[in-house]
């Protein structure tokens, strides 16, 4: 029986071999820079092709990635608890016997009490606050013995806020109450019948969904482990949706669509294929890790996004040493950094695509070395790529500014913005944790221990999942693909090879040496450069194959099939148990 349950990664490796077969002898295969001409013709059908099959698969994706996002409607008003107390009057004879609360940001201690006539109250369970509790729905049994009149909650210790208290009956009927803080009971009709994704956070958007409603109001954020612009691209989202699930999330998902048409255009700078780029966006599209990552409110979807744009401009250069190309590869360069630290690998990764650019014009210039030009390119460089990205990240702390009231341009607000470097140098580096779902960076290359973010079981043996991990077809595709692009690059010094190979080590390498706490969605900005990998070895067989479609289309086939097959995991969908466990955990360590 486990070898049927692991049958399917048996048959993934099988049809992988099956695939590089068709590649031809690297040693003897050309691999000429061609260039499509096209008549104006030609090329404004194309172009008009290249549109609609854009917008029809960024549709399509849209529909998949916005669906059962999250609830569109959840308490919007918040009462600050610290040092004070709330008294519900109940309507009615009924006894309740749950009490559902909606919390807000910050943790603490309520001491809860019931009274028969509002002067002497008898205690019920207390409820603590803590920061994994942040706005999500919890349930807490409470049984009085009598039908009380009022309900007191007291805040005892802490800073917390609270967005909504619901009393159920027998039955789970909602109560009707009333209440001398407004904001805990004027969103009854909201109370869902138990928490999940859809109506509370999940995994780390306790804080960076909490940080962006901070920053919208003015509050200290509780999470300043990370640069601000992130958590203020969630904010965004929020001020257009509201404090809801839907809300928090929907600038990632966006982000996720937007990455699509992006993606396209960098395979088509590179590899100067229509099809290539359309197979390679389908892959992408199909990802995993992409789904996932960019459903969930954290800021890892920003830093690639602003990744993807960083190599698409640099490329540019790379190739033909365009300088306006080079300026907007600085430009998102400073946009990512201010997201999130990620990219500043990213940066490493330009510069040295920036090494090997010059590197190539002095051997072809030795008649004339380019010096005056290099100097020139030098200076150029430290405007966009450092002194535009440090303006960004500088100006990025204003909501820190408006929660302590002062301007950037005040000794204090840069107090804050260095500070803030030195904690989260400290804190990364010292960082002491454990998870059950942590991984080092040779498991996420093999994708061997998926992160799970969300489980909920249900009692007709149903379950809902949320797991982040690599579409196998992309994980081990891009794997194998990249021992191409390591041959082609060193022995027939292949530009193009070069190219990805630096952008994904650069976002790899780096974590060969980091010994904290580490997930797979660490992997989220390297798995974008094994989409250019295969669009490689793609190209190679578009190069070297008549018949290459055979090989590279049922390969984009078996990327969207096996989405579909695992879309329930991804997405949250409840799903059969014994189907989750014998047809989708390909691995012992998946925890499916």
């Amino acid at each position: 029986m486990k070898f049927l349950q692991y049958a399917p990664s048996l048959a993934a490796a099988l049809l992988l071999i099956l695939f590089f077969s068709a590649l031809p002898n690297l040693k003897y295969c050309a691999l000429p820079d061609d260039k499509e001409t096209l008549s104006k013709k030609d090329s404004k059908s194309s172009r008009r092709a290249e549109i609609i099959f854009l917008v029809v698969l960024c549709a399509v994706y849209a529909f998949a990635a916005f669906f059962g996002l999250g609830d569109t409607s959840s308490p919007q008003t918040f009462a600050p608890m610290e040092g004070n107390s709330a008294v519900i009057r109940l309507d009615g004879d009924k006894v309740p016997e749950k009490m559902m609360l909606y919390t807000g940001v910050g943790t603490g201690t309520y001491d809860i009490s019931c009274s028969p006539d509002g002067e002497t109250y008898y205690s019920l369970p207390r409820f603590e606050q803590k920061h994994s509790d942040v706005l999500k729905w919890r349930e807490l049994e409470i049984t009085p013995g009598f039908a009380p009149e009022y309900i007191k909650i007291s805040c005892v210790s802490g800073n917390p806020w609270l967005g909504e208290v619901v009393l159920l009956a027998e039955n789970s009927d909602v109560m009707p109450i009333s209440s001398d803080t407004s904001e805990l009971c004027d969103e009854q009709a909201l109370c869902p019948d138990s928490q999940s994704y859809m109506n509370s956070t999940y995994f780390d958007e306790i804080y960076h969904a909490r940080t962006a409603w901070e920053h919208l109001n003015g509050v200290w954020p509780y999470e300043i482990s990370h640069p601000p612009l992130g958590k203020i691209i969630i904010a965004l989202g929020i001020s257009l949706f509201g404090m809801t699930p839907f809300g928090w999330r929907f600038s990632g998902t966006l982000i996720g669509v937007l990455m699509l048409p992006v993606m396209y255009y960098l395979l088509k700078r590179i590899f100067r294929s229509k099809t290539v780029s359309a197979l390679g966006t389908i892959i992408l599209a199909t990802d995993f890790m992409h789904f996932v990552q960019t459903r969930i409110a954290t800021i890892d979807s920003y830093a690639v996004f602003f990744i993807l744009l960083m190599y698409l401009f640099m490329y540019g250069f790379y190739e033909n040493g365009n300088k306006k190309d080079l300026a907007l590869s600085g430009l998102f360069f400073g946009i990512g950094a201010a997201s999130k630290w990620t990219c500043i690998y990213a940066g490493a990764g330009l510069a040295v695509l920036w090494l090997m650019y010059w590197i190539r014009e002095f051997i072809n210039n030795k008649d004339a070395l380019p010096w005056k030009a290099f100097f020139k390119n030098c200076l150029f460089c430290l405007l966009f790529f450092v002194a535009l990205p440090c303006i960004i990240y500088y100006f990025s702390y204003i909501p820190y500014g408006i929660a302590k009231d002062v301007g950037p341009f005040s000794r204090e607000y840069l107090k804050i913005v260095l500070d803030n470097q030195e904690f989260m140098f400290s804190y990364h580096v010292n960082v002491q944790a454990e998870h059950p779902y942590a991984s080092r960076w040779y498991q996420w290359v093999l994708n061997i221990r998926p992160i799970l973010y969300y489980l909920n079981y249900f009692e007709d043996g149903t379950r809902s999942s949320i797991a982040a991990f690599l579409n196998p077809a992309l994980c081990w595709g891009g794997l194998i693909s990249l021992f191409v692009l390591i041959y082609t690059a060193i022995f027939r010094k292949d530009r193009k090879a070069a190219f990805i190979l630096v952008g994904y080590l650069a976002q790899l390498a780096p974590w060969f040496f980091i010994k904290r706490l580490t997930f797979e969605y660490h992997y989220f900005a390297s798995s974008v450069f094994l989409v250019l990998a295969l669009g490689y070895v793609f190209d190679i067989l578009r190069r070297s194959r008549k018949d290459w479609l055979r090989w590279t289309v049922p390969f984009a086939a078996v990327s969207l099939a096996l989405f579909l097959l695992f879309y329930p995991v991804l997405s949250g969908r409840p799903v059969d148990g014994k189907f989750a466990t014998n047809f989708l955990q390909w691995l012992p360590t998946w925890p499916l």
